[in-house]
């Protein structure tokens, strides 16, 4: 699978989520305040929002519309409304850009 850059690690200050598309598809990249960096499907597996909008908090993302919250990491649905997990994908810092692995 091809590595895709996303932006320069300087783009995503440490805490942050960014909207991410490519190839007709949208993710969501993560840069925690202890600059671990994580990527998600975009979308909130409930109503279809961008998790980009949302609230991020250590490890959790809170959906913007409906508060529901997935862990980052694994892609775990935490709170409800949604009850389907997000997909995750592989992340890398590769010479000063952020980059994910897509199929």
């Amino acid at each position: 699978m091809p590595w895709i850059t996303v932006c320069p690690l300087d783009e995503l200050p440490r805490g942050s989520v960014r909207r991410f598309d490519h190839g007709g598809r949208t993710w969501a990249v993560y840069r925690t305040a202890t600059d671990e960096l994580f990527c998600t499907d975009g979308l909130c597996t409930h109503e279809a929002v961008h998790l980009a909008d949302g609230l991020l908090v250590d490890y959790e993302i809170e959906c913007p519309k409906h508060a529901g919250v997935f862990d980052i990491r694994t892609g775990e649905a935490l709170r409800l409304p949604p009850c389907v997990d997000l997909e995750t994908w592989p992340v890398r810092l590769h010479d000063g850009r952020i980059e994910i692995e897509i199929d």
